[in-house]
């Protein structure tokens, strides 16, 4: 059946990407493509080529037979930290091989991750994706997390024209993330900041128990936000 997830996750992220895209067609220029990002040994031109390889992992999934027991998503984030090196490099040979026209090959790869997400949906399917069994929804509230994070690594990285993260796949994302904190916990927490709570799961704020009070609220006013220290960064 049509899954409400996979809907909501379809949505985000296409409002992303066309948020995303634009924004880099404005903003990222000769001028800034070989500055040094806010992503440690990441140029900014190496980030704009990373969101083509993270589309592209979408535009690879293939589905599996019924029964295929799927990751959470926490699961498959978790893997990502294990293979950091492995990405990096990656990365920066697909910006030196796209070099010559790199919004062209990144747009080929989100008409790929597009075409494949109408071919396998409504139904929430479970999928290979490069790291292991996912449902669709799950890859693709992936992908979404993958653009936000690193349009908000552009936008900290260029400091030019307006905010290319857009609002609803920022709630998504931070949604996403607390549903695995608290599964691993069993806290009852609200967000309050969703882009400050975000840049803590994702390692790209320094963790401290005071910037976690300003990003997650207790639910009940009797109780505290955890010191989720050794949780973070999710990512």
């Amino acid at each position: 059946m049509p899954s409400a997830d996979l809907a909501d996750a379809s949505t985000a992220l296409h409002a992303q990407w066309d948020r995303l895209r634009s924004w880099v067609a404005d903003v990222v220029d000769d001028d800034v493509a070989d500055d040094p990002s806010v992503l440690d040994g990441w140029t900014v031109a190496e980030l704009v080529a990373h969101l083509g390889r993270a589309m592209e992992a979408l535009a690879v999934c293939v589905p599996l037979p019924e029964g295929t027991v799927p990751f959470t998503l926490g699961e498959y984030v978790g893997t990502y930290a294990d293979r950091a090196t492995d990405i990096a490099e990656t990365t920066r040979k697909l910006a030196a091989e796209i070099a010559h026209d790199p919004m062209s090959e990144v747009d080929a790869r989100a008409r790929a991750a597009f075409k494949k997400l109408d071919e396998l949906g409504p139904d929430d399917l479970v999928v290979q994706a490069r790291r292991g069994p996912v449902l669709l929804s799950t890859m693709t509230v992936s992908r979404v997390l993958e653009l936000v994070v690193h349009a908000d690594d552009l936008a900290r990285s260029v400091r030019r024209g307006p905010d290319p993260v857009d609002p609803g796949a920022l709630q998504l994302v931070a949604d996403a993330l607390l549903e695995i904190v608290v599964a691993r916990g069993g806290w009852s927490l609200e967000i309050a900041d969703a882009r400050l709570w975000v840049r803590l799961a994702a390692g790209r704020q320094v963790y401290d128990v005071d910037e976690l009070a300003l990003a997650l609220h207790p639910r009940y006013t009797s109780d505290g936000v955890p010191d989720l220290g050794r949780m973070l960064p999710i990512l």
